[in-house]
């Protein structure tokens, strides 16, 4: 495992590895966009702004004369936005060795996104759902390909409001923020459930950056706890995105991850620290929860999985019992 002294110097050479991150132009997306390109992998950076995402693109090639980086638009919160952008890929027959599902938007007041969803679980989980359905055809045949899917410490203290999903009876900007959360970690170990019952080589990891000073923490509804977690928290207790992105850029590029690893910072409450495995939460690995997650998510993206399982007449390998019990297949144990 890593140590305190682990940093993205130690990230193995990516030359030919082509990385997707979302929310790319800022923050953790901008930290690993600029660690995967100085060690020679090709860094698509996903944005809703394309100004700003050139510009990201312009600091890092400013940075680093031979980054290999290019630029694309997608809003996350439009799942015809996240269609648009699989589809660009899959004409393109690009290969992906690595999603890195980065962005998101933290306690913004209610807002329904384009199709009507609640916009914190439309653009933190809705949307890295659907393009991740959509881009794994992309990734089978690459080599030691991941989905990374970045979720928060504070998917501990969530809960999942299946009987109010879109907040319309009662609203709380950090409860759904911190919802979305619960939602990207649940789909991040049920995704790892489901691509080993399929036999995929595709590995699903988890990671969270602790407590990072990232301007998601600046833009959404103005209150207290802003001012105090902005002007004192942050300066004070928070660690820089470079650092707080070593977490997702361990789980993306590491030879020891496995699939299913949680990846987070080795100090005090996991705020801060060195990458290291940690733990979900127990709501998070509920296989009922993940059930009704799944179905949910199918339905509101309109997208579906295609991952073949083992022929019934195989041998069941360890843990796949798990992993259909979780999918409703036949052959659960």
């Amino acid at each position: 495992m890593p140590n305190e002294r682990w940093t993205s110097d130690h990230i193995p050479d990516q030359t030919g590895r082509v990385f997707v991150v979302t929310g790319a132009n800022s923050g953790l997306g901008l930290a690993s966009a600029r660690a995967l390109a100085r060690k020679g992998g090709h860094v698509v950076l996903a944005v809703r702004d394309e100004a700003r995402g050139r510009a990201a693109a312009a600091d890092i090639t400013a940075e680093h004369p031979h980054a290999s980086v290019e630029v694309r638009p997608l809003d996350l919160a439009d799942l015809d936005s996240v269609r648009a952008f699989a589809d660009r890929l899959r004409a393109e027959r690009r290969a992906v060795d690595v999603l890195l599902n980065n962005a998101g938007v933290m306690a913004p007041p209610r807002t329904l996104s384009a199709q009507g969803h609640e916009l914190q679980f439309a653009a933190n989980h809705l949307g890295h759902f659907a393009l991740t359905g959509l881009l794994l055809g992309l990734m089978a045949g690459a080599a030691d390909p991941r989905v990374v899917t970045v979720s928060s410490v504070n998917h501990r203290k969530a809960r999942m409001y299946f009987d109010d999903i879109a907040g319309e009876r009662s609203y709380s900007p950090m409860g759904f923020y911190n919802q979305s959360k619960l939602a990207n970690a649940v789909f991040g170990r049920a995704l790892h459930l489901r691509l080993a019952a399929a036999g995929s080589p595709v590995r699903s990891v988890l990671a969270h950056p602790g407590y990072t000073a990232t301007n998601l923490q600046m833009n959404g509804t103005v209150g207290l706890w802003r001012v105090l977690l902005g002007r004192i928290g942050n300066p004070l207790l928070a660690q820089s995105p470079a650092r707080g992105a070593l977490p997702q850029l361990y789980a993306a590029t590491e030879p020891d991850v496995a699939s299913g690893d949680f990846i987070g910072p080795d100090g005090p409450a996991e705020l801060r620290g060195a990458p290291k495995r940690v733990e979900l939460s127990r709501d998070a690995a509920d296989p009922d929860t993940a059930r009704r997650l799944w179905e949910l998510s199918e339905q509101a993206t309109g997208v579906r999985f295609a991952l073949p399982l083992p022929s019934p007449r195989s041998a069941c390998p360890p843990g796949l019992g798990t992993a259909r019990r979780l999918m409703g297949q036949p052959g659960a144990s």
